[in-house]
C-alpha cells in the first residue's frame, strides 16, 4: 500500500503533499492507534504541532 500512496504523491504536476503518519494513545484501552493525513508540504511542522 505504501508504494502507491509514494507513487500518487510523486506525480508530475500534482501540488507537493507528504503524508503524516501520528501514533496515538487511546484513553479509554490504552492501544495505540495510527492515524494518518495527506497535507501539503508547506504545512508539515504546523500539524505536528497541534495536538491531537
Amino acid at each position: 500500500m505504501a508504494k502507491k500512496v509514494v507513487a500518487t504523491l510523486q506525480k508530475v504536476g500534482s501540488k507537493n503533499l507528504a503524508k503524516v503518519i501520528r501514533s496515538v494513545r487511546s484513553p479509554k484501552t490504552g492501544a495505540y492507534t495510527f492515524k494518518e493525513e495527506i497535507v501539503p508540504t508547506e504545512a508539515v511542522q504546523e500539524v505536528l504541532a497541534k495536538k491531537v
